[in-house]
């Protein structure tokens, strides 16, 4: 277990990644939802994130529902704000929008002080909680101005009043993440596929600014959102169907991982989770299969040979891990 930043909030090296018992493309029953949460728990997982945007509060919903189970004091949960749910006219489905839920609700981007409280409400209820131990703003790509100077200020609030642990920002740049490290006072920051076997763009900036700053760092999207767990044709690399050379790469990586004895998944976690600044890597997972293997993943030792390898081949241009 590590604690982001200061906040003295703990979370495990593997965390469970919420958005895909909240229907990310496809259906999952409440059965199998509720079975992947729990097989999580089985495996020492004790980080499980969430967010309204995923399956417009399905997520949220479900893992409170399986961690009910299990006593409060046991298990870190963070959730995000910047997206609020209201209802929606008419029907359809959210599948334009990634999930496979009856459009019910839409999402209105909403960063003010008075939708962070209202948002982080609603999520509570959702949950079933009192509190959450972490919330983040999520995606302000398009609102930074409204995020810096009335989003964060009232997570900032909600810090000092006890009523969350740990703040920060969950993005898919490196950019604004890194405004957020040196600019405010965030605990840590979730970057999501921008440090990954395929893409150390958070080398340039936000990870050594999160080593500077004491702030921590929690990494998603580690598989790029599936070429790094299966490299085949038609894999999708940061949701769209991954690029030639890209696949060709992963293609390489997976064939020098086999011949040291592991998988490419094992490595694809083990690089993510090496570096100082790294406190845990989301996995999401929509079935016991699929979390069980992520935990024996996670596990695997991977042989220092295996890195060298990736260097001389030209696969990885970083030094770490050693």
């Amino acid at each position: 277990m590590s604690t982001l930043g200061g906040s003295g909030v703990p979370v495990s090296g593997l965390g469970f990644g919420g958005a895909v018992i909240g229907n990310l493309f496809t259906e999952v029953t409440d059965e199998q939802a509720h079975a992947a949460v729990t097989a999580a728990w089985e495996s020492g997982i004790r980080y499980f994130d969430t967010a309204p945007h995923y399956g417009l509060g399905l997520s949220e919903r479900r893992l409170g529902q399986a961690l009910s189970a299990h006593p409060r004091a046991e298990y870190t949960v963070s959730t995000k704000v910047g997206r609020r749910l209201e209802p929606a006219q008419g029907g359809g489905d959210d599948l334009a929008n990634g999930f496979a839920v009856p459009a019910t609700l839409h999402r209105v981007w909403d960063f003010s002080a008075d939708g962070v409280r209202r948002t982080l409400e609603a999520s509570l209820e959702r949950l079933g909680l009192d509190r959450v131990d972490v919330v983040y703003l999520h995606d302000p790509d398009d609102h930074a101005e409204q995020a810096f100077h009335e989003g964060y200020p009232a997570l900032e609030k909600l810090r000092s009043e006890g009523v969350v642990g740990a703040i920060g920002a969950g993005m898919n740049q490196t950019a604004m993440l890194t405004r957020f490290v040196r600019d405010t006072d965030v605990d840590v920051v979730l970057c999501a596929g921008r440090y990954t076997l395929l893409d150390q763009s958070a080398l340039t900036d936000l990870l050594p600014a999160a080593v500077e700053r004491g702030v921590s760092v929690v990494i998603g999207g580690t598989f790029n959102s599936g070429l790094l767990a299966d490299p085949k044709p038609g894999a999708t690399y940061n949701y769209s169907e991954a690029p030639g050379d890209l696949l060709q790469r992963a293609l390489c990586m997976r064939e020098i991982a086999e011949r040291h004895g592991i998988t490419l998944r094992a490595a694809a976690l083990d690089f993510c989770a090496a570096h100082p600044a790294v406190a845990s890597v989301l996995v999401g997972a929509r079935s016991v299969a699929e979390v069980q293997d992520a935990a024996a993943q996670f596990a695997t030792p991977v042989p220092s040979a295996f890195w060298q390898e990736l260097r001389a081949t030209g696969l990885l241009t970083t030094e770490e891990p050693s």
